[in-house]
C-alpha cells in the first residue's frame, strides 16, 4: 500500500465531506446522491453501506455541526474556569464562527426550512437547540447572572439573527453588533445592575429547564451543560 492510499481519508469521512461541503453551500434538497458520490470518490454501495441513504447522511452532516458547537464550548473550558469569563469566550467563539466558518447562514435553520415535518431531522435539531440553549442558562447561572434562562433565550436569539444577518449583509457589519449586544445582555442581568433598577429588585431567578430526552439519539443528552460538566471530576475541561 503506498504512502499517498494509506493517508488518505476513509470512505465514511470523504462521503461525510463531501456532504457537508455540498450541503451547507447549496441545500440539502438540491444536491443528490450522486453528486455526493462524485465528490467523494466512491461508489453508491458504498454510501448506502456506510449511511443507508441519503438521510442518514442528513444526520450525520447535522450531527458533526453539532459537535462543532460543542466543541467551541469546550475549547473555551480549557482557557479558563471561571464562568463569566468563559461566556465572553463563548461570545467571542460565535463571532468567529459567523466572521470565518458559517457565513451561509445557520446550518440548523437552514435545515429546518427544508425540513418542515416532523421527524428524525426535526428531531434531531430540536434535540441541538435544546442543548445549547440549557448550557447557556447554566453557564450563565453559574456565573451568577440574574434570571439565567433569560440570558440564554436572548443570546440564542442574537446568535440566529448573526448568523442570517452575517449571510445577508456580510459578516463584517454584523458580527461587531453582535458581540456588542451580547454582552450589553450579560452586562444587565449581573446583580450589581439589577441593583440599579428597582422594578426588577424582586424578581426570582430562575432555573434552565431539563435537556429534551430522546430515545432515537441519546447521545445528545450524555451531557446537561456546565453545572454538570463542572461537577463531574470525570469530565474535566468540557462545558457540555
Amino acid at each position: 500500500m503506498s504512502t499517498a492510499t494509506a493517508d488518505r481519508p476513509s470512505a465514511r469521512t470523504r462521503l461525510l465531506e463531501a456532504a457537508t461541503t455540498l450541503f451547507y453551500s447549496e441545500g440539502i434538497h438540491a444536491v443528490g446522491v450522486d453528486r455526493i458520490i462524485e465528490h467523494a470518490s466512491v461508489t453508491r454501495a458504498t454510501l448506502y453501506k456506510q449511511f443507508a441513504g441519503k438521510e442518514g447522511l442528513v444526520l450525520a452532516y447535522l450531527e458533526g455541526e453539532d459537535a462543532q458547537l460543542r466543541a467551541l464550548f469546550a475549547e473555551a473550558a480549557t482557557a479558563s474556569d471561571d464562568p463569566g469569563i468563559l461566556l465572553d469566550l463563548v461570545v467571542g467563539g460565535i463571532a468567529d464562527d459567523v466572521r470565518l466558518r458559517h457565513t451561509r447562514g445557520c446550518p440548523f435553520i437552514n435545515a429546518a426550512a427544508e425540513y418542515p415535518e416532523e421527524g428524525p431531522v426535526r428531531r434531531l435539531i430540536d434535540e441541538h437547540r435544546s442543548w445549547f440553549r440549557t448550557t447557556l442558562a447554566d453557564l450563565a447561572g453559574a456565573a451568577g447572572l440574574v434570571r439565567p434562562r433569560e440570558v440564554a433565550a436572548s443570546l440564542v436569539l442574537l446568535r440566529d439573527a448573526a448568523l442570517v444577518g452575517g449571510y445577508l449583509d456580510g459578516p463584517g457589519l454584523v458580527t461587531p453588533d453582535f458581540a456588542r449586544t451580547a454582552h450589553e445582555v450579560i452586562r444587565a442581568h449581573r446583580p450589581d445592575q439589577q441593583s440599579q433598577q428597582p422594578h426588577e429588585r424582586h424578581a426570582p431567578r430562575d432555573t434552565p429547564p431539563p435537556i429534551r430526552q430522546s430515545a432515537e439519539n441519546p447521545r445528545n443528552h450524555a451531557e446537561s451543560g456546565y453545572i454538570r460538566a463542572r461537577s463531574n471530576p470525570t469530565t474535566p475541561g468540557t462545558l457540555g
